[in-house]
């Protein structure tokens, strides 16, 4: 005898890269398991490959999620969780007065939504005749660039590059393999690479303060709570 099958809602959003409008559903305890999982694992691949999932069935599968900006991603995850567990999570932060003790902290998913900054452009002017246009990073890129340092850095830069304008001359990232990027991005001055930087630094992304108090020594102070990590901890 073949079980009910339940009805699940349905919800709509709107992606902040395109303003394309999306239907998602909350999720199931299927989905709640691979959640858990990725709150809980050091392993950034395994965390990431699990949200990909989760959002992917959330969606439908009509999102390549895999070459989505990262903060499309982080959008919709929290949009998911929202509508799944409820609005309200407690995120666990370090009181900045000390840089030591940890507090946790109620807030609500519902009111986080990507800040874009106004002088932010993908369009990097390196010099009088070189234009590099640039691409957000995707899932696929976090999970490629795992350190901190500088040949990282190249890398995330490398995997972001869409083309390269030579005065007429268009360069897609397609025709161009890795070596030669890195070639190309290792001949720039200091000055013209802090540009490329620069699209990172003010790329969009989920950002929300939030006020903490230090029980340790009753001093008040504002948080910044950014990127899909902090608000899984």
């Amino acid at each position: 005898m073949a079980l009910p099958k339940l009805d699940t809602p349905t919800y709509s959003m709107t992606l902040p890269s395109t303003g394309e409008e999306i239907k998602y559903r909350p999720f199931l305890v299927k989905e709640q398991k691979l959640m858990l999982v990725a709150q809980d694992t050091k392993d950034v691949k395994e965390a990431y490959n699990n949200l990909k999932e989760i959002i992917d069935s959330c969606t439908f599968n009509k999102i390549d999620i895999e070459n989505s900006p990262i903060f499309d991603i982080e959008y919709m995850f929290l949009k998911v969780r929202s509508k799944s567990i409820g609005s309200k999570a407690n995120v666990n932060v370090i009181c900045p007065d000390d840089l030591e003790t940890r507090q946790m902290v109620e807030i609500d998913l519902d009111e986080i939504n990507v800040q874009i900054d106004e002088n932010h452009t993908n369009k990097i002017v390196i010099s009088d005749n070189i234009t590099v246009i640039m691409k957000y990073p995707s899932l696929k890129d976090t999970t490629i660039i795992e350190q901190d340092n500088a040949n990282s850095m190249i890398e995330m830069i490398t995997h972001c590059i869409h083309e390269i304008h030579h005065g007429e001359t268009i360069y897609a990232s397609a025709d161009m393999n890795d070596l030669e990027k890195k070639e190309f991005l290792e001949s720039f001055s200091i000055e013209q690479f802090t540009k490329l930087n620069d699209f990172f630094d003010t790329m969009p992304r989920i950002r929300h303060y939030v006020n903490v108090k230090n029980p340790k020594t009753e001093v008040e102070s504002e948080v910044l709570i950014e990127g899909l990590e902090s608000f899984l901890a």
